[in-house]
């Protein structure tokens, strides 16, 4: 609905005013839906169509616009997108929690794994930054800094971690070997899920 500010535009616009925009980069987005999804948005009033658009040899398309409905739940979703803070569970936060199950040696190797891939992904997009400067205003390359910003921390955080583990800096990193190498809950461990099950009691 957000595109919908600009103009009007059939579907097949709106998913060709996103690609070229690079939208897919940060909005998760299934193309093969839109004209569903612009069906529902016009069964609840939020869209309806606002004439047609006839180019070349191309078939005659529907374009659709926002409803003053339509225009306010646009806005209305976007303000709390930024205003409210959601608990979101990006998959590598579950997988840090689940580490124990990984062996040792392997988990060391897959955290250099995934800094490679994300230095070249923080690589990426300094440069997009790098050769759009001046080019285009500073609010339309702003996902592209923010998620910059967020490889660059996610980084930090991989390379001092990483560095812990190989200082043996790490509390729980015995444990953790032990149940790599025997299968078994660790004691301490045990102990500690005891003493938890003894406190809900």
């Amino acid at each position: 609905m957000v595109t919908l500010f600009e103009r009007p535009m059939h579907p097949y616009e709106i998913a060709r005013v996103l690609r070229l925009r690079g939208k897919d980069q940060s909005i998760k987005i299934n193309y093969g839906s839109l004209y569903t999804v612009v069906r529902n948005l016009e069964k609840h009033g939020f869209v309806e169509e606002a004439g047609t658009d006839r180019r070349g040899n191309r078939p005659e398309r529907t374009l659709y616009g926002l409803t003053p409905a339509g225009r306010r739940e646009a806005r209305d979703w976007l303000a709390d997108l930024v205003a409210v803070p959601v608990r979101e569970y990006p998959l590598f936060e579950t997988a840090l929690s689940l580490l124990m199950a990984l062996p040792y040696d392997e988990a060391r190797a897959l955290f250099d794994d995934r800094i490679a891939a994300r230095e070249g992904e923080a690589a990426g997009h300094r440069e997009a930054l790098r050769d759009l400067d001046g080019t285009l205003p500073r609010l339309l390359l702003v996902e592209t800094e923010f998620r910059l910003h967020m490889l660059e921390a996610e980084l930090n955080w991989l390379h001092g971690f990483r560095a812990d583990l190989d200082r043996g800096a790490v509390g729980g990193t015995d444990e953790w070997r032990e149940l790599s190498e025997t299968g078994r809950l660790p004691e301490t461990l045990r102990k500690l899920e005891e003493a938890a099950n003894d406190d809900a009691d």
